[in-house]
């Protein structure tokens, strides 16, 4: 952290070898921005202005729209960390994703995500290992030796192309192979009701990785429960006269200084709503009650 932490929506914390402000921007959203990308620029320079200078995204976002308009938004500026990720591809079929995790593949999406970014260098390459969903999951094929994908990685990040590596998608097991790699944040499906993933946050947590949850409200699919309609939520919501989505985020700060937020949206105004969760304050007494709804029937896995 730095003197100007404060200054940073949620405070500050290191990724990949640079302070952040705990609450970046994900750039899935940027795909409505297809036939209007100036929109999407507007926004994102809007976020930067608010204090966001860490931008999640992905060559297959939007089949290449979401890297786009980070582009033309900051080029090649070193103001904003920019953090993609590799291990799937966008086709054009009923799925349009598909997993792609041979090495030669993973080189080849850092140099389409270089191209499509404008820069000479990535802050941080996520590999996508897809061990656990939501969402895709590794089988036949796609299943590659994890060895052989942190030697393409770590070797790009030897060349320069990569300024840290992270892994997405992955269990305990995996990340304790991967940890002499020297693995700076893990992106796995996390929320106040999806907390599977606990014992892999103590993990990071004991070693210094960021925590960058995704789905970090829940409700990734259909059926499955979303943190706004939890009671407790709502109702401490109502206490404190903000939104049950900005609750459920300020419990992600609030649980451990580890985590980084990457909320998306394309409406200027939810991103005013996602930055100013770091002014959300949480008492004792309401973390202790929605502590109590995450780990309400909720398993934990490594």
């Amino acid at each position: 952290m730095d003197e100007n932490s404060t200054a940073r929506p949620g405070g500050a914390h290191d990724l990949g070898g640079r302070t952040v402000a705990r609450i970046g921007y994900g750039a899935m959203a940027l795909e409505h921005f297809a036939d209007d990308r100036d929109a999407g620029v507007a926004l994102l320079r809007r976020a930067r202005d608010l204090g966001v200078d860490h931008v999640d995204t992905a060559a297959f976002y939007g089949d290449g729209v979401a890297n786009d308009v980070i582009r033309r938004a900051f080029g090649a500026s070193e103001d904003v960390v920019v953090v993609s990720k590799v291990g799937a591809v966008r086709v054009d079929a009923p799925v349009p994703l598909v997993l792609a995790q041979r090495p030669a593949q993973l080189r080849e999406q850092v140099h389409a995500n270089l191209r499509g970014l404008g820069r000479e260098r990535i802050d941080v390459v996520n590999l996508r290992r897809a061990d656990v969903g939501p969402g895709l999951l590794a089988s036949g094929d796609d299943l590659v030796d994890l060895d052989d994908q942190l030697a393409e990685m770590t070797a790009m990040r030897d060349e320069g192309l990569i300024g840290g590596v992270g892994l997405s998608g992955v269990s305990g097991p995996v990340l304790e192979r991967a940890l002499g790699a020297g693995i700076v944040c893990v992106q796995n499906a996390y929320s106040l009701v999806d907390r599977q993933h606990e014992a892999l946050l103590d993990l990071c947590v004991r070693n210094g990785i960021a925590w960058v949850p995704f789905f970090p409200l829940g409700g990734a699919f259909p059926g499955m429960p979303k943190a706004v309609d939890e009671p407790t939520v709502v109702r401490i919501a109502a206490d404190l006269g903000v939104t049950g989505a900005q609750v459920g985020l300020a419990w992600l700060l609030a649980h451990a200084p580890e985590v980084l937020l990457i909320p998306g949206t394309s409406d200027v105004r939810h991103l005013a709503e996602n930055v100013a969760v770091g002014g959300v304050h949480l008492t004792a007494e309401q973390r202790a009650e929605l502590d109590a709804v995450g780990t309400s029937g909720a398993g934990r896995q490594g």
